[in-house]
């Protein structure tokens, strides 16, 4: 391990409140949830380029540990729930496979019982597996801070590389999932990596298409955040032939080469996957 710990301070609030307290002081705080992106910075010895003062959420898993449908038919994921908590839980195995399938690829076992999915949406990295299937459900997320709090959609929540609308006094409280209005076989997921597990993507996709002019589509690991390509959405739902839709979506995508991948193959696998997608799930 390259870190030296007596460099950092770690505060542990014991409730939600006293966590937001904390972060109305003005301090910059680097929230950790399950940790395990945090690890990873820990023993490269990349700590000090995060931040220098951090503060551990683990006590808030009373609060905010859940997975359960509202009396609305909208599902609510909190902060601290794991990858493995909303695989096995049976309302999202029902109606929201896309996420069962993305938490399934996303690292191990050992790291799918202790991340969370609002610590990889805070995190940012536009390899993310779980936040295209999240935008194609329309996933709103739930800020809070010591005074308020205020509800965004997903699909606007990152403004560039590992940035977004997040203020340092808030912290995500709850993952919001409108009432699904898709059909099991009206949706679409695919991660394509060096490896079938515990592998980042090189890219990653979430799609749907009801046939009746809505259509949700959005990529990971081909711009510096995760997208909806609404451009295309729009060409797909007004009927557009695949040819024609990879045209516009290579206006929306801007892949890189990069230690994992090129751009030319990200472009090559988005074009087919676009492909597959169009084939798989009626228009």
């Amino acid at each position: 391990m390259r870190t030296n710990l007596a460099d950092y301070e770690c505060l542990t609030p014991g409730s939600v409140r006293e966590a937001l307290e904390q972060r109305a002081t003005g301090r910059k705080l680097i929230p950790i949830a399950g940790g395990t992106d945090v690890m990873v910075w820990m023993n490269d010895g990349h700590l000090g380029k995060v931040g220098k003062v951090y503060q551990s959420l683990h006590a808030l898993a009373g609060e905010w540990r859940y997975v359960k449908t509202d009396t609305e038919g909208n599902l609510r994921i909190g902060a601290l729930a794991t990858y493995s908590d909303v695989r096995h839980h049976e309302d999202v195995k029902k109606n929201y496979p896309m996420l069962v399938h993305s938490a399934q690829v996303t690292g191990a076992i050992q790291i799918q019982n202790r991340g969370t999915l609002a610590g990889n949406i805070a995190n940012g990295s536009p390899a993310a597996d779980t936040v295209p299937a999240l935008m194609v459900y329309d996933a709103k997320l739930r800020l809070v801070n010591a005074s308020g709090e205020r509800v965004v959609e997903l699909s606007e929540f990152f403004t560039g590389y590992r940035a977004n609308v997040l203020k340092e006094e808030e912290l995500i409280s709850e993952i919001i999932l409108p009432k699904p209005r898709f059909a099991a076989d009206q949706q679409y997921y695919r991660k394509v990596g060096t490896r079938e597990a515990q592998a980042i993507s090189k890219v990653v996709f979430a799609g749907a298409n009801d046939g009746k002019g809505n259509v949700r589509m959005a990529w990971g690991s081909v711009a510096p955040i995760t997208l909806r390509s609404k451009k295309t959405e729009d060409a797909v739902a007004a009927g557009a032939a695949a040819d024609d839709a990879w045209a516009i979506l290579q206006t929306e995508i801007t892949p890189i080469d990069d230690i994992r991948s090129t751009r030319d193959y990200r472009l090559k696998v988005s074009q087919r996957i676009l492909a597959d997608f169009l084939g798989k799930v009626h228009q």
